[in-house]
């Protein structure tokens, strides 16, 4: 039952932004309706296996744009990725003592509600190291929900960024080879990544996957647009789920707390984005995609919906999960010493 209230109340936020021709119906609306039910005490809940293979549409359609052009790009991206664990720890040498000075968390609590991991990363090196696992899966949720919220204002409204951009072409006008092939690429791709306990395995996996097909030349073309949709309206519904059961105390502490963070984010990002433009590095909604905090499944979206170049913020977003997760356990050992010492 939580699961039908939240796809209905996902419904409703599609059509009611697509009746206000707001941007990013099948994203934000989603987003925005199962936000509201949850506040309103409604419970909610996604479906994790039908998330999980909705990642794996854009893992594939990533994948297909990769093109020996690209691959020859990847070298020239160095300076950029150069910045990210620059960015990692900007990040982190404001928000820790912002959520421990201000908000009175523990470390472990503020190191991984700072940072900016995958959602089910964090909160799993956040519990084993005595974080507060209910706080770190609202800060996170939050984190992602204004990142992905505010990124299509500031695209639309700065860049003028068209994005009523159709994310593929119709299915019916998708070669029938190229869509079996790509089905293909999105489950063994998958399943492959598992296997090796690669992080982001429903999407690198079939990122991975589609790439070789498209490089090989077996596909010429990506996902339908009625694919990149679905994920749209699956992966909103999950972000705005996560609100559900949440109490007034945890709306006057952690939201808030949350969205303070999210500020500050905001302002980091809009200064390394400044930087990289003024030093002729990447292009701004490049640089802008690829360097803000939010979840690389919807940045990746983003990409591909206002035309980025998708690689570029693929690569940036890879590196930083990458850094975050080798960083955990290191940070965990910090806390135990510390814990140790009182």
């Amino acid at each position: 039952m939580k699961i039908a209230f939240a796809f209905v109340a996902a419904t409703v936020g599609v059509a009611l932004f697509r009746w206000l021709e707001l941007p990013l119906p099948w994203l934000l609306g989603p987003i925005f309706a199962c936000l509201v039910a949850a506040l309103a005490g409604v419970p909610l809940a996604g479906y994790k296996p039908l998330n999980d293979s909705m990642r794996t549409i854009l893992g594939v359609a990533v994948g297909a744009t990769v093109t020996p052009a690209v691959i020859a790009s990847v070298p020239g991206m160095w300076p950029t990725l150069l910045l990210v664990p620059v960015m990692i720890l900007a990040i982190g040498m404001t928000g820790v003592p912002y959520f421990q000075r201000i908000w009175g968390y523990n470390f472990a609590t503020a190191y991984y509600a700072t940072m900016p991991g995958g959602l089910q990363d964090m909160l799993i090196f956040g519990e084993e190291a005595g974080g507060n696992v209910r706080t770190l899966s609202l800060v996170h949720a939050t984190r992602v929900m204004v990142i992905v919220v505010a990124l299509p204002f500031i695209l639309k409204f700065v860049w003028e960024a068209d994005l009523s951009n159709s994310p593929g072409a119709p299915i019916a006008s998708v070669p029938l080879d190229d869509l079996l092939i790509m089905v293909f690429c999105a489950g063994f791709g998958w399943w492959a990544a598992r296997r090796v306990g690669m992080f982001g395995a429903s999407i690198l996996g079939p990122m991975i996957a589609t790439a070789a097909a498209a490089l090989s030349g077996l596909i010429e073309t990506g996902p339908p647009a009625e694919a990149i949709w679905a994920a749209q309206f699956f992966i909103g519904m999950i972000i705005g789920s996560k609100y559900s059961g949440i109490t007034m105390t945890e709306v006057r502490r952690d939201l808030t707390a949350g969205l303070g963070f999210c500020a500050i984010l905001i302002v980091l990002t809009l200064i390394f984005v400044e930087f990289i433009f003024r030093l002729n590095l990447a292009p701004e909604q490049e640089a802008l995609l690829a360097f803000a905090p939010g979840g690389q499944t919807e940045l990746t979206l983003l990409a591909l919906i206002v035309g980025a170049d998708a690689a570029f913020v693929v690569t940036h977003h890879i590196l930083r999960t990458f850094l975050v997760i080798l960083g955990a356990p290191l940070a965990a050992k910090v806390y135990d010493r510390r814990r140790t010492e009182d």
